[in-house]
């Protein structure tokens, strides 16, 4: 995805509006504009270019916003950043695949050792920012992923620290925060440090095979999505009766599948996409081509779930809709590609009892 060129003269002009923004408010007005363009292309381009068009949208957004929240720190008196620091992206965003409603999954990594300069700088800094990206259409990530948090805003050698106070408590929470840094990419500020921080990430995994098993304890938790007859499994009560959860029933489980390989070979690519990418220059693994298929299916499906429009941006519930699921085609495809994702589930979790019953 990353190698894709932005050939339409269209999307070029739009995002050149975004970098050109000087407040908040300018910034959301281009965001919407440029997201009404995006969504004339929706189902017309393949939606890998599309994903990565929405998502360069995303990354000229967050880079702006950098820019004028460091002017407004200056204009409130905190005046210049005291060192250079690095804004990464966590999630759907890390890797790529963010829609055009995902909320916020950030982080700060910030030069040096910490001091009480820095602290009072970034702190201000980190909570201004989310609050600046909230105002330009990003809601706030409910489990509280971004740079407004002690936890996702540090300097190198605290990062250092948590990762692996994270690595040797391999129970379920710090192995969660784990699997969410491994999305990790980098977005605006310095690229020396998020590389420094990669570098940190993945260190932790050579020969580490409790951490490994850790990792794969968490990835097989699962959302039933098949009957015993191997019919699709909808929801049967609440606003989204009869339609079906796609981000939670198809895409992150292959997200996860995908993810959990990728750290096994400590591959360093963020996107889903490039991973099966590194994964078949291995050599090692079969239905790579499906997972891929099933995968641009779920990406598919997950953007043109049905949405509403307030005050100009996106919201949707991530379910298809029952009279979607009509469709035999759509059905069948989903079908298929849900038995493959319990194929894949299945061998994970006889991986993950072979793992358990040699250790013991």
């Amino acid at each position: 995805m990353a190698s894709m060129e932005l050939t339409d003269g269209y999307d070029e002009e739009c995002f050149r509006t975004i970098v050109l923004a000087g407040s908040p408010q300018e910034l959301r007005e281009r965001r919407i504009a440029c997201q009404s363009i995006l969504l004339e292309q929706l189902n017309v381009i393949p939606i890998e270019e599309w994903m990565f068009r929405v998502n360069t949208m995303h990354d000229l957004i967050a880079e702006t916003a950098v820019l004028i929240c460091e002017a407004q720190m200056k204009e409130a008196g905190y005046g210049p950043p005291p060192c250079t620091y690095s804004f990464i992206v966590f999630g759907s965003s890390g890797r790529q695949e963010a829609t055009l409603w995902s909320d916020q999954d950030n982080g700060l990594i910030v030069e040096g050792e910490p001091d009480g300069e820095k602290n009072r700088y970034f702190e201000f800094f980190g909570i201004m920012l989310s609050d600046l990206l909230e105002e330009v259409g990003y809601e706030k990530c409910a489990g509280k992923v971004m740079c407004s948090q002690g936890m996702w805003r540090k300097t190198l050698s605290e990062w250092k620290e948590q990762l692996k106070e994270w690595r040797t408590q391999l129970e379920w929470e710090p192995i969660r925060y784990l699997i969410i840094s491994s999305d990790m990419r980098h977005v605006a500020g310095s690229t020396e440090l998020s590389a420094l921080w990669q570098k940190a990430f993945y260190e932790g995994f050579i020969d580490n095979e409790e951490l490994s098993v850790a990792v794969l304890r968490n990835t097989v938790r699962h959302k039933a999505t098949l009957n015993l007859l191997g019919q699709v499994l909808t929801e049967r009560f609440g606003d989204y009766a009869g339609g079906f959860d796609i981000k939670y029933g198809v895409y992150i489980p292959l997200v996860n599948i995908v993810r959990r390989l990728s750290l096994l070979h400590r591959i360093r690519a963020s996107s889903t996409l490039e991973r099966i990418e590194e994964l078949e220059r291995l050599h090692k693994y079969q239905h790579l081509d499906d997972i891929q298929r099933a995968f641009l299916l779920a990406m598919r499906m997950r953007v043109n779930t049905p949405f509403s429009v307030q005050n100009g941006l996106l919201i949707s519930s991530d379910y298809i809709a029952e009279s979607e699921l009509k469709n035999k085609q759509l059905l069948s495809e989903l079908r298929e590609s849900l038995l493959l994702v319990r194929r894949l589930h299945r061998a994970l979790q006889r991986q993950l009892r072979s793992a358990e019953r040699w250790r013991t």
